[in-house]
């Protein structure tokens, strides 16, 4: 039997992270906990409770991406190089869905990643995360904000004026 570690003497890799995510899915402590789980690269449980607006705005959302056929998820965990992170709402193809429904987490990110700024967040942690999520394989990240009812769009070449995504947003956050 091998000797457990002390300490964590470096950030875990994907497949470390992967199998800490998946043995808490199966872990039932943690099966009602309000709000998603995000490990960071060192395998810290990271939580966030979610208002209800915050669900409301994530089921508007899934409602208007429908428009783009493919498939629509809540809380996708994403494995990306800051840690493993639960996307507020993705949208993928059909191949990438064919390719890694049975994943968890998924080891790349779907082609959309959208956030939800929470009063919690700082502008340097939603900066963050985009850059993960894009780094990760997203073709484009979102960050909504319903305070000022906007949102941001990002591609690798940065912050763009808007989506290449047809999904209208008007009265989201209405």
């Amino acid at each position: 039997m091998g000797e457990m570690q002390e300490v964590i003497v470096a950030p875990l890799s994907g497949e470390e992270l992967g199998a800490r995510y998946r043995a808490l899915c199966d872990d039932p402590r943690f099966e009602n906990l309000p709000g998603k789980i995000e490990l960071d690269s060192w395998g810290r449980i990271l939580m966030s409770p979610a208002s209800t607006y915050h669900a409301l705005l994530q089921g508007r959302l899934c409602k208007r991406l429908a428009a783009l056929g493919g498939e629509i998820l809540v809380e996708a965990p994403i494995l990306t190089a800051i840690g493993l992170l639960a996307a507020d709402v993705v949208w993928a193809d059909a191949e990438f869905m064919g390719a890694h429904v049975k994943q968890t987490p998924l080891p790349r990110a779907p082609q959309l990643c959208i956030e939800i700024a929470s009063p919690s967040n700082s502008v340097k942690e939603l900066r963050e995360k985009v850059d993960a999520f894009l780094a990760a394989g997203a073709v484009e990240a979102w960050v909504g904000y319903s305070q000022t009812k906007r949102f941001e769009f990002f591609t690798k070449d940065g912050k763009v004026l808007q989506s290449s995504y047809a999904v209208d947003l008007s009265g989201l956050f209405d």
